[in-house]
């Protein structure tokens, strides 16, 4: 069957008509924390379960002075069409940015904004995916990037993540047995596990890729929300030619601007352009110019220091008390930095299950299983820990604790 079918919604179902969509549709999973978010919007449920920055820390003053700025100033070219490759000097903002915190070279003209680092992946996968190509990816691996990758229809190979980073030995192995396209990877602060790579890790899976045709796609969303105010080296320093890299600026400025970015050699960013145009022309100008207007006039350095002490402080707390409160058999990460706490379940124990039952008690958490590209994770959990107060992850965490040893006893 090459094409899938669905009945048509609605008044017109009972007709019989039938729509089709194109085959890569039936392989392209949905945002499987999309759906659960829609049954958390009950104010007296308290989240776990998303991967939102902590609306307190958002600067809704110094993002309008910049708004109000910008359109002062030049607000007829701000609302204009603008290059495809965004407003230069928010690209040399970032470039200096890169030389500031991780003494990287890296000029204006190898960076393209985006409309959040989501669409870099599907710019990624537009450009380097074709159908039955081999993929590698973290195992559990950042559900927005399977989900991206996924339209493209590539061949996934999940590499084992322990604490310290992806698993040497088994990247190896893929790599030999595979003509691996590119390895995809988060290796600041994980999205789903809250794990970082050690320097040692780094340096092991850039020496394996060292001269080979696979490329390496460093995802650092959370680069700078490292709990100790220091910045880890970027595969860039080792692999300059082999190297793409994306940010974003939801994590320390505000996420509904939509604004992030991709890093890459001339020659892959000539071919990110050309689908970039394809697919939207350029990213939103105005809130490119007001982000730069922020960036260039707000101290960003001191609001970063602050969204790092209060995830510290909200992740600390997290982890203590379920070091109190969970069975022993539970097992769980410590973050050096991000959003997230990965927790592995009790032998037996299914996390849809404790989804179900933890909701009856107004928490919500997220099943690890569409982390997993091999149909694993059903004894795993994500939680979010950035966008609850203090009060609320005790609430929470009781609660949680309280199925979770339940369900551990019977």
């Amino acid at each position: 069957m090459s094409q899938q079918t669905l009945s048509k919604a609605g008044a017109k179902a009972s007709s019989g008509y039938k729509y089709t969509f194109a085959a890569r549709m039936a392989k392209t999973p949905k945002s499987f924390i999309r759906e659960i978010l829609k049954v958390t919007e009950d104010p007296r449920i308290i989240s776990f379960a998303g991967g939102l920055p902590n609306p307190e820390l958002i600067d809704v003053d110094g993002v309008a002075r910049a708004t109000a700025a910008v359109l002062k100033d030049d607000g007829r070219a701000a609302l204009q069409y603008s290059t495809t490759e965004g407003y230069r000097p928010l690209r040399q903002f970032i470039a200096d940015r890169y030389k500031k915190r991780l003494g990287l070279e890296i000029s204006p003209d190898e960076i393209l904004i985006t409309n959040g680092s989501q669409q870099c992946l599907d710019l990624i996968g537009k450009v380097l995916i074709s159908a039955g190509d081999h993929v590698a990816i973290e195992r559990p691996g950042y559900l927005g990037a399977i989900q991206a990758f996924s339209l493209y229809e590539p061949v996934f190979h999940p590499i084992l993540l322990h604490d310290d980073g992806l698993d040497p030995a088994q990247f190896a192995h893929e790599l030999k047995a595979h003509p691996i396209r590119f390895f995809y990877g988060v290796p600041n602060s994980q999205n789903p596990s809250g794990v970082t790579y050690s320097e040692q890790r780094r340096q092991d899976i850039a020496e394996l890729l060292r001269g080979k045709d696979t490329l390496l796609v460093e995802d650092d969303a959370y680069g700078e929300l490292n709990f100790a105010g220091k910045s880890l080296p970027s595969f860039r320093q080792y692999l300059p030619e082999q190297t793409i890299i994306t940010g974003s600026f939801s994590k320390i400025l505000a996420p509904g601007i939509r604004m992030g970015w991709v890093v890459a050699p001339p020659a892959i960013m000539e071919q990110l352009v050309i689908a970039k145009q394809a697919s939207d022309l350029h990213s939103n100008y105005l809130s490119q110019r007001i982000a730069y207007e922020y960036l260039t006039h707000e101290d960003i350095d001191a609001k970063i220091r602050i969204i790092q002490a209060r995830y510290k402080a909200q992740a600390e707390l997290m982890v203590s008390l379920m070091k109190e409160l969970m069975p022993v058999s539970v097992r769980f990460t410590t973050p050096q930095g991000g959003m997230f706490v990965w927790v592995t379940l009790p032998e037996g124990i299914s996390s849809m299950e404790v989804f179900e039952r933890a909701l009856k008690e107004n928490v919500a958490v997220l099943p690890g299983t569409p982390f997993y590209t091999d149909g694993g994770g059903k004894d795993t959990l994500r939680l979010n820990f950035s966008n609850s107060s203090p009060e609320k992850i005790r609430a929470g965490i009781e609660r949680l604790a309280r199925v979770i040893r339940d369900m551990d006893r019977s």
